[in-house]
């Protein structure tokens, strides 16, 4: 029970001032002088001012509150090494029990560091789901915090002591742990493809692992070198980016006897390889009506770099004109076939023949330059059957297809092969899936005998239209009509020839989007995506080998002609290694070289200034067979919060009303006559 006095004044304090205060004037007055019956006149005065200003004796029965204390539980990948996982599970129930010997203690368990989004996968917020325990508390009933974690805590604020309640960290891990880690420290986003990149990385070791390291660089999971490092010491690394697209280049170090974990032996980049403008030859044999197609399709390629001759004026055409007054331009043969032919990417032969133009040796050139791993391109038209064909030249070892000599002119649609709908030149081309296709016809075709490689469109009678072959370390392509120009003239509604002839261009400069056998993955926040481009029907499942080092499989489906896909949904951080048949790909889930792994080893150092800030402790809990939990000790006000063995918790003095008994001390009959007698003495005093 809790007694008080309060005033319930009959009329406000004003008017009770301008009504008592002459009075009182009058009584003081009168005992000044000393009057007779001053003292009678003070007696009313006291009995009139009582009644107006009723006093209440209350009487409230209250209910005290308890203080709010957060246990905040590490539940963080880092927490999984070692014994750390079973030290907090045993933390966590010891400190249950402890609490709830203290019925004036609250307790919110909040388990951290283990949210659904990824962001919050790579680093320790521990102060976040404090604030999210505390929020709903008012700071007076703010009993303090104990957090079981590994020290690791990435979001500590900078002022703690707003926290205004003790803070208390029970460590798990060792004291000695040793640990090696390697991180880069200046990895550019983007580099040109096959040009040298800087780089640089740093080893860092913990707990007497000082020394040389061996660390192997690997780019796109093929290791191209060992460098040695000291720890401590920032490397330089320099590299060539090989293919264009994403590059997942790794640093990897051995891990040692005895260390604290190999997660963070590893460290990841992810650079963006962009191709220089490739250079493409096309040389047309003579004027006609497709002729600017190529032309115009390669020149808005911003990527492409053209150099493009027509023979207008072949060496049997002779007029007598002087050279000195022709206006053409003379086909810089030696330079183009000799010394530069290496630095194109793709050569282009446009209905182009043998007229002495090239000397017969520059055809044994153009062979080799194929064979090395050059591009050549041929679209042939009617002068391919003839007898001035380049297929009667040393080139003829190079070319998927010899002519027979026989020319089909009539109207057709070009179809893709079965191998063309899974082709990534071919498939999917806009209009390709109706019967006849929705396109338009083409009227010619040039006959070829016991064609190479792989025929993914087709003309009548099932006779091969383009050819794609590969030719030693080079590819060859063979387009056997020069009709595509009525795709880019809009006739019958035209075709997709701007997606068909880029397509080729770019399966011939091994683009690797266009690859036949090709296997790729990517990380869609904690999801791996998995797909597989290929010619076979069933390529099989994807076996994944996670960061930790489990073996998955995951089932890859069809979702259209030559792409089949899969996905794996994972709770672990870190660099995936997927493999389907002879083909691997890496993935990075997740943020790279995230914090979390960044530094394992367990500390204190983090989370002591927030401790001492709010009058607090941080302590390890390790103990041979378990764990050593401090006593819980109630504390009131500023006293200490904290000792050699035990933790305090702040108690509250709020509390919540539920009752409240109400006693006037001058109301009623009682009041009434006091109030009479006084007012009757007083009267009967004067009266006299």
């Amino acid at each position: 029970m809790n007694w008080s006095l309060a005033f319930e004044p009959l009329l406000s304090w004003t008017w009770l001032a301008v009504i008592l205060a002459p009075v009182a004037l009058l009584v003081l007055a009168g005992l000044w002088l000393r009057q007779r019956g001053a003292l009678f006149r003070l007696a009313a005065l006291v009995a009139l001012a009582a009644a107006l200003i009723n006093p209440v004796f209350l009487d409230e029965d209250r209910e005290p509150l308890k203080s709010v204390v957060a246990l905040v539980v590490d539940r963080s990948q880092s927490q999984d090494i070692g014994d750390r996982r079973a030290e907090t599970d045993a933390a966590l129930e010891g400190m249950r029990e402890r609490l709830a010997r203290f019925p004036q203690f609250d307790v919110r368990v909040v388990e951290a560091g283990q949210a659904d989004a990824a962001d919050d996968r790579t680093q320790t917020r521990l102060f976040g789901g404090l604030e999210s325990a505390f929020r709903d508390v008012p700071p007076s009933r703010v009993g303090g915090a104990i957090m079981i974690t590994d020290g690791q805590v990435h979001d500590v604020p900078k002022d703690a002591a707003a926290l205004g309640a003790p803070l208390h960290a029970l460590v798990t891990g060792q004291e000695d742990e040793m640990d090696r880690r390697i991180r880069f420290e200046n990895a550019p986003r983007f580099g040109i493809v096959g040009k040298p990149v800087d780089m640089s990385y740093r080893v860092i070791a913990t707990g007497g692992a000082d020394g040389t390291v061996a660390v192997r660089v690997s780019v796109n999971g093929q290791q191209i070198g060992v460098e040695q490092a000291a720890t401590g010491r920032e490397m330089r690394l320099q590299l060539t980016i090989p293919t264009a697209g994403r590059n997942i280049v790794e640093l990897a170090i051995d891990p040692l006897p005895g260390e604290l974990t190999d997660t963070n032996n590893r460290a990841i980049a992810v650079l963006d390889g962009i191709r220089e403008n490739l250079r493409v030859l096309l040389v047309s044999g003579e004027p006609h009506a497709g002729e600017r197609t190529w032309r115009n399709l390669l020149k808005s390629d911003a990527s492409v770099d053209l150099v493009h001759f027509t023979i207008l004026r072949p060496p049997e055409k002779q007029d007598g004109t002087p050279i000195n007054e022709l206006s053409l331009i003379a086909f810089p043969t030696r330079e183009l076939f000799v010394e530069k032919i290496q630095d194109f990417d793709l050569i282009i032969f446009d209905r182009y023949q043998h007229r002495d133009v090239l000397p017969i040796l520059y055809y044994d050139y153009i062979a080799e330059y194929v064979e090395k791993g050059g591009a050549l391109l041929i679209a042939a038209g009617p002068e391919y059957a003839g007898a001035a064909s380049i297929a009667r030249t040393p080139l003829m070892s190079t070319l998927p297809g010899l002519p027979t000599g026989d020319i089909l002119e009539r109207a057709f649609y070009p179809r893709l092969t079965d191998l063309g709908r899974r082709h990534p030149v071919t498939r999917g081309l806009e209009g390709s899936a109706s019967e006849p296709p929705h396109w338009s016809r083409w009227f010619r075709l040039i006959g070829i005998d016991r064609p190479e490689g792989m025929a993914v469109m087709k003309g009548p009678d099932d006779r091969p239209l383009l050819l794609l072959n590969r030719k030693g370390e080079g590819r060859v392509g063979m387009f056997l009509s020069d009709q595509g120009w009525l795709w880019a003239r809009g006739f019958e509604g035209g075709g997709p020839h701007v997606a068909l002839y880029r397509r080729i261009a770019h399966w011939l400069m091994k683009e690797p989007e266009l690859e036949e056998e090709r296997l790729t993955a990517d990380g869609r926040g904690m999801v791996l995506d998995i797909r597989r481009q290929t010619m076979s029907d069933d390529p099989g499942a994807a076996q994944v080998i996670t960061p930790s080092g489990k073996s998955l499989t995951v089932a890859l489906t069809p979702t259209e002609p030559g792409i089949f896909n899969g996905s794996l949904e994972t709770t672990e951080i870190g660099l995936y290694q997927i493999a389907n048949g002879d083909l691997t790909a890496l993935a990075h889930i997740g943020p790279v070289n995230a914090p979390e792994f960044a530094d394992t080893v367990s500390t204190q150092a983090i989370l002591d200034p927030a401790a001492e800030a709010t009058g607090g402790s941080v302590r390890r809990i390790a103990a041979a067979g378990g764990v050593s939990l401090p006593s819980i000790v109630p504390v009131r006000g500023t006293a200490p919060a904290a000792g050699r063995d035990w933790i305090g918790l702040r108690t509250t003095g709020d509390t919540v009303l539920k009752s409240v008994d109400r006693v006037p001390l001058f109301g009623g009959f009682f009041g009434l006559a006091l109030l009479l007698l006084a007012m009757g003495t007083m009267w009967y005093r004067e009266g006299r």
